[in-house]
């Protein structure tokens, strides 16, 4: 992991946690394992607020433990990286399951965001009696966190293991991918008596069983949308319907998380599911040219591999995260270097090797401005340089050698990343800047806007109200909307860029062998 993604999940913690829980993390961070004393010496805090910091961390699953190998009475804490920048998407989870499963499934994400983990009955609890949906049947909910959970939304949680040796400290859990979906028992006649205070939620059925939600499915649908929305911007909306019924048929056979190539699919089986489930006639009828077009496609998501069944094709996860990330890339260069830069970008990286003479006139454009945009592009790493050294020489001059340009596509994606964690620091630092430099306005102002709200539900008159708004003064109301403007700018970079890290990071996950924190069940 880089200095500038530490930085970022450092600056998350602190403004989802506070600073307690920030500093453990950053301890952690800096190592693979630590035990509480060695994180109590070196955060220079107390026992208690370290243990309280680990147990905020573990209940958000950002920190997993097990005993030590060398003292088994030890629990060594491990922390979670890659999870650490999901607590930035919370708000695009609860949008999507509120477009699945509307409001109901919207306050069931919502508290179990707030509360990292928890059963089943504490959720429904909490959601018929804080959520703003009260009115809402306790059937509803249950129905809609059982269907989250067939869908692969919520996961179990690892259930703790109740050891018969009394010498054993550490506690052990038992993980079985078979039980991460089973459905819990919720008893509706218990949860009543639970909100009339009659029972205790200690006595539920399903009290040993935590739940949380699912990055990893989370994820799958957003990979896809990128895909789906990529080519419906290029061959239309019938296309993009093509294109989902395949990933939904795909998902049949085929890991989500697989890196490369999905399983075989053949014409027979889209066109089945096609007719099954989709109203679009023109898609029906001409399915055949709409795999066509997909197959041809310079992005590469389609490919056709065999006859059989009408046609065998496969996904190809690893071409088109290709496609999209280096679209991403050549997007980046533009903007910051001209079209121009972008066209010698896209020549390297035709030609895999090309020396400067060559460049300039592949790229039609003059010597001085070539020589010059591949400089800049050499200097901020978007390129690179391979010598070659000429056969002989002699000891009486300098060697001589080829000077070839390239481009290390694996390089320059993990350049960009790091630059999109440093550009994403800063957004959220500057965000934080704003609000604490403007904070006694930005308070004074809710104090009003509550002042007149609750004057208006009173009945007061308007002009008594409009006095009340006028101690606000006009200066203080152009500074309070410049610096809303300046921080809604900042929201939407702080999204954009998110978009631009998700899109890298697939990129890392289906075109390289790192490893990309992410596996099929966490």
């Amino acid at each position: 992991m880089s200095a500038d993604y530490s930085h970022l999940c450092s600056a998350i913690l602190e403004q989802c946690f506070g600073q307690v829980v920030q500093l453990v993390a950053d301890c952690l961070f800096l190592a693979n394992t630590r035990t509480l004393g060695q994180l109590v010496s070196a955060t220079k805090l107390s026992r208690k607020e370290v243990g309280l910091a680990l147990a905020v961390l573990v209940k958000f699953r950002l920190v997993d433990f097990e005993a030590s190998k060398l003292n088994p009475s030890l629990a060594e804490y491990a922390l979670r990286r890659e999870d650490i920048i999901c607590l930035l998407r919370y708000p695009r989870y609860v949008h999507l399951v509120q477009t699945k499963y509307g409001n109901v499934g919207a306050s069931i994400a919502e508290e179990l965001i707030n509360s990292g983990s928890d059963t089943a009955s504490g959720i429904l609890i909490k959601c018929l009696t804080e959520g703003e949906n009260k009115a809402e049947s306790p059937e509803s909910y249950r129905n809609t966190f059982l269907t989250m959970i067939t869908d692969h939304y919520i996961i179990k949680r690892p259930e703790l293991l109740v050891s018969e040796d009394q010498d054993e400290v550490v506690p052990k859990f038992e993980s079985n991918e078979c039980d991460f979906f089973r459905h819990p028992n919720i008893d509706l006649q218990l949860l009543a008596k639970i909100r009339k205070g009659d029972a205790n939620l200690a006595e539920a059925k399903d009290s040993t069983m935590v739940w949380n939600l699912n990055y990893d499915r989370f994820h799958q649908d957003f990979r896809d949308a990128i895909m789906v929305n990529a080519i419906e911007r290029k061959m239309g909306e019938n296309a993009a319907e093509c294109f989902r019924f395949i990933l939904k048929i795909m998902y049949n056979t085929t890991d989500p998380w697989q890196r490369k190539l999905s399983n075989q699919i053949t014409f027979v089986e889209i066109k089945q599911a096609i007719e099954r489930k989709s109203n679009n006639l023109d898609l029906m009828k001409y399915l055949d040219q709409y795999i066509s077009l997909l197959t041809d496609d310079s992005l590469g998501f389609f490919r056709r591999v065999g006859d059989m069944g009408g046609g065998l094709y496969v996904v190809d996860m690893e071409h088109a995260f290709e496609s999209l990330a280096f679209a991403c890339v050549e997007s980046v260069i533009t903007e910051r270097f001209g079209s121009k830069a972008a066209r010698i970008f896209r020549v390297i990286r035709f030609k895999k090797y090309i020396e400067q003479e060559d460049l300039q006139k592949e790229a039609m454009i003059p010597s001085k401005e070539a020589k010059s945009l591949a400089y800049n592009l050499f200097q901020e790493q978007f390129i690179h340089v391979k010598i070659i050294k000429k056969a002989g020489g002699g000891s009486n001059g300098p060697a001589k050698a080829f000077y070839l340009f390239q481009v290390k596509e694996k390089d320059t994606v993990r350049m960009l990343l790091d630059a999109s964690y440093k550009s994403l620091y800063n957004t959220i630092e500057r965000s934080n800047f704003e609000k604490n430099e403007h904070k006694g306005l930005i308070e004074k102002s809710q104090r009003l806007d509550s002042i007149v709200e609750t004057m208006k539900e009173r009945g007061d008159s308007e002009e008594y109200i409009a006095e009340i708004v006028e101690t606000f003064t006009p200066p203080e109301c152009e500074i309070l909307n410049k610096v809303k403007n300046r921080i809604k700018t900042l929201s939407k970079a702080e999204l954009t860029l998110d978009d631009t890290i998700f899109l890298l990071q697939m990129y890392q996950h289906h075109c390289t062998t790192l490893p990309t924190g992410i596996r099929r069940f966490k």
